[in-house]
């Protein structure tokens, strides 16, 4: 799907404080103004695209690439975190708009 890009569409990406142990992927608030990582099935808030000096750079909207723990099929798919520091399937998880489901790459772009 090389001709095909969602990059950068709708996107929005704020800074927050970042609890100790989070490298990135998807994240919960834990405090004011602070993010961690999420548990597994835990609802997520965004993704984390970057931990640097105790910072986090979140993307709250847009087209991200996550990383899946199963296979997912494209449109609106009910979604939570994994152990991992990915996604899964969730039949009780928020629904989100997957528009690439690559399953060899274990990857998917979803709409936040």
């Amino acid at each position: 799907m090389a001709k095909v890009s969602f990059e950068g569409i709708g996107e929005m990406v704020a800074t927050f404080l970042a609890e100790e142990g989070l490298t990135g992927g998807p994240v919960k608030m834990t405090g004011d103004g602070k993010v961690g990582p999420c548990g597994d099935g835990e609802a997520f808030c965004g993704v984390a695209l970057e931990v640097n000096d105790g910072l986090a750079l979140v993307q709250l909207r847009g087209f991200v690439k996550v990383t899946c723990g199963d296979a997912v099929a494209v449109g609106y798919t009910k979604l939570s975190a994994n152990a991992g520091g990915g996604v899964k399937t969730n039949a009780s998880g928020t629904a989100y708009l997957v528009v690439e489901a690559g399953s060899t790459k274990k990857q998917a772009t979803i709409l936040l």
